[in-house]
């Protein structure tokens, strides 16, 4: 696999819309693209980021990120999204993202980097134990 180059996305519609496909790999409910582009922009208000791996021109994977602060961890980086497209997986990418979401965390200050994932997700949470992050508890949630 040749060298990975990574890019934050800024903000124009053609650049979020170039992630729309590897996005609804993690998250199928996304049917509409244009509908994608304007939550994506209303999240970048609130300090959202699209970090995006690129090999020869072809989106391998990205991360959606934002830099937050609770009484639990302090300033942390929360990773909202995390996915490498599936002719990708297994080369490294998600690795390279975790790493790169790291070294923001430091160059921000944070304390902590978290995530959330599924509880039947045993290849993500194995994954996430290689990468050196440890589950702390379960995360709660109802629909209203």
């Amino acid at each position: 696999m040749n060298t990975l180059r990574l890019s934050h996305i800024d903000d124009s519609s053609q650049d979020y819309l170039t992630c729309f496909n590897v996005m609804r790999e993690l998250r199928p409910h996304l049917t509409d693209a244009d509908a994608f582009v304007q939550q994506v922009r209303r999240q970048s208000q609130q300090g959202y980021r699209l970090l995006v791996a690129w090999q020869d021109g072809h989106l391998m994977g990205l991360a959606g990120y934002r830099v937050q602060e609770n009484l639990l961890y302090g300033k942390f980086l929360y990773v909202d999204d995390l996915v490498t497209a599936a002719n990708a997986q297994r080369h490294g990418v998600g690795g390279k993202l975790i790493e790169a979401l790291r070294n923001e965390a430091t160059l921000q200050s944070c304390a902590h980097l978290v995530l959330d994932t599924a509880l039947g997700n045993a290849l993500a949470q194995r994954f996430y134990f290689r990468q050196g992050l440890l589950s702390k508890g379960l995360h709660f949630s109802q629909k209203l």
